[in-house]
């Protein structure tokens, strides 16, 4: 069950929960896909796209139950996960509140999956 990662402000999280699916962020929705990242590919994606803003979340899912969603070369030609549609919030694992550290930095699970 490979686990992939969408990092997002709360309030759009919590409104797609209400709503009983994510949309996307702006990012995705101008883009046209969702974008995720594998658990080696979080921190990065954090240090590079998130270095401001507070109120973030890191959600889960098994890749295995996002429907639309492919692996395609981006960054270096690495492989990331990318989700063409929406997803119903629902097949979230796990929302987990990300805090900043000292210096600046999220503070990400020891258990990334």
């Amino acid at each position: 069950m490979p686990i992939v990662y969408k990092i997002c402000s709360k309030t759009i999280w919590d409104d797609a929960v209400c709503a009983g699916v994510f949309k996307g962020a702006s990012i995705d929705i101008s883009d046209g896909f969702i974008h995720l990242s594998s658990a080696f590919q979080v921190q990065k994606t954090a240090d590079l796209h998130f270095k401001t803003g507070n109120d973030l979340v890191l959600v889960s899912f098994d890749d295995e139950t996002l429907d639309g969603l492919k692996y395609e070369p981006s960054r270096g030609g690495e492989l990331f996960p990318h989700v063409f549609g929406f997803i119903d919030t629902k097949l979230a694992i796990s929302a987990f509140s990300l805090e900043r550290q000292i210096d600046g930095s999220l503070k990400l699970p020891d258990d990334l999956m």
